[in-house]
């Protein structure tokens, strides 16, 4: 297969998304003051629905995000309340995709807790998690859950290990182990069957998740890839990376062949890593670079030239990361078609950006919303691990979005010794791997071993008092 080289010089086709453009929401209706982390991870730290916002923020001691409602835009108080549950640094954040108020996140502890937000948002720090979830020997960098089953969630530690856990039961059900470096990023296909991942290991896979089993893999070494999105049902992948000039690129691929790329392109020589986004629906991909203040955007087909530059939304603004509002929550009165909450660190800023298609009559615009995926889940977390395979549940946006989920999530009650995956218990002492987590390892046994002695000493004390008092009362027998 020959690998055809993309000019970049747009080319003008009928399509009813070229006048497609950005729209940055006015200041009263960003989210303002908000201390965004400044950990330099290669997440999004934004997660956002229909109904709330929520940032992973800069904190001292643990880790902390914010949960704003969406309609509370305007400056957010300094003290305003968090989830700060965690011990150490939050890395990823995810809505659960049938259940608005359900967020999962992820951190330096090596643990992923599910937490509840209240339907008004939150007014006290929440610091008790639904589940905490411990299965990982390192930190946990990622996050997501499973696109059409309810309670099924992945994550994907430093200890190049992804874990499945069924919620139901609050524990991990299959561990896929086929990665020889740290896992850079996850996606699926549209009924979540098949899972794709970029490694540093320099390889990208295409694999089943259920039984761990590598499908396909490509050995990049011309093009080193980042991160990697699954194009709905076209079959292709897409990866963005760097060439082996460094210069930034992107690149497609037949999911059952990924010998080679069927394309490559260019984009250009800057160096943050390219962040790329694919609408299933109107099959427009955009591509937002870290630390840039600009979103291209594409137009994919299955023939060629498969990939068609459309325009490019421009800000003086760095990015920091993107959340991405999902498409029951967009309004379809303006002819919005994708919305990003921009991260903008140097002003505190989260700035809505919308892409709309432009369209003179105000009626409901059908050829640009066909049915998309709801927030009814097609699978229960049983039927997914039984190996069965379903497409999402489809809703329409004619009426705008008032239908809300039947789904409650309810957590297990369980007591939790050891946590076994593949006749593997995760939580036995893990041997460190570097000089730094022996040390680290050491000091937090010196610690417990400190508090052990200093309850032994208590209780040792508490048991001569008691034996003292018996003694007083049998020489004293009028006092009984």
């Amino acid at each position: 297969m020959t690998v055809t080289k993309m000019s970049w010089r747009p080319q003008y086709r009928s399509s009813k998304f070229r006048n497609v453009y950005g729209k940055a929401a006015n200041r009263e209706h960003c989210f303002d003051g908000i201390p965004i982390t400044k950990n330099v991870h290669d997440n999004h730290f934004c997660a956002v629905n229909a109904r709330f916002l929520a940032i992973v923020t800069e904190s001292a001691g643990g880790g902390s995000f914010l949960v704003i409602p969406l309609e509370q835009t305007g400056r957010i108080e300094p003290n305003y309340p968090k989830v700060c549950g965690h011990q150490g640094n939050v890395l990823d954040i995810k809505w659960n995709p049938f259940i608005d108020n359900i967020i999962a996140s992820c951190s330096e502890d090596t643990s992923v807790r599910i937490w509840e937000i209240p339907d008004g948002g939150l007014k006290r720090n929440m610091t008790e998690a639904l589940l905490e979830l411990h299965g990982h020997s390192r930190r946990v960098g990622l996050v997501e859950w499973h696109p059409t089953t309810n309670n099924i969630l992945f994550s994907a530690g430093y200890d190049y290990k992804v874990l499945i856990w069924n919620l139901d039961i609050g524990e991990p059900v299959k561990m896929i182990d086929c990665h020889t470096d740290v896992i850079l990023c996850m996606s699926f296909n549209t009924d979540g069957s098949l899972l794709t991942t970029t490694c540093k290991d320099k390889k990208l896979r295409v694999i089943e998740p259920r039984s761990g089993r590598v499908l396909q893999e490509a050995n990049c070494k011309n093009h080193r890839v980042n991160r990697v999105v699954f194009l709905g049902n076209m079959k292709r992948l897409l990866t963005t990376g760097v060439s082996r000039w460094n210069t930034r690129q992107i690149a497609l691929w037949d999911q059952e062949d990924l010998s080679m790329p069927m394309i490559e392109e260019e984009i250009d020589g800057l160096s943050g890593l390219l962040f790329p986004f694919y609408d299933a629906d109107t099959h427009m991909l955009y591509l937002a670079g870290k630390g840039d203040g600009n979103i291209r955007y594409y137009e994919i087909s299955t023939e060629k030239p498969y990939l068609s530059y459309l325009m490019e939304f421009r800000s003086p603004a760095p990015q920091k990361g993107l959340g991405v509002m999902p498409k029951h929550g967009l309004d379809v009165s303006a002819c919005e078609v994708f919305r990003f909450y921009k991260l903008v660190t140097l002003k505190g800023l989260i700035e809505p950006i919308s892409m709309i298609v432009p369209r003179r009559s105000d009626s409901y615009q059908e050829d640009i919303y066909p049915m998309t995926p709801g927030t009814e889940p097609a699978l229960t977390p049983d039927e997914w691990l039984g190996g069965i395979n379903r497409d999402p549940v489809l809703m329409s946006l004619k009426e705008g979005y008032k239908k809300s989920s039947k789904v409650v999530f309810k957590a297990p009650i369980r007591e939790k010794k050891s946590v076994v995956v593949n006749g593997i218990d995760l939580l036995e002492n893990v041997p460190p791997r570097t000089e730094n987590e022996l040390l680290r390892m050491f000091f937090r046994q010196q610690d417990e071993i400190r508090r052990l002695k200093e309850e032994l000493a208590q209780k040792d004390i508490r048991l001569r008092q008691l034996q003292l008092e018996l003694k007083n009362l049998r020489n004293n027998p009028k006092n009984c």
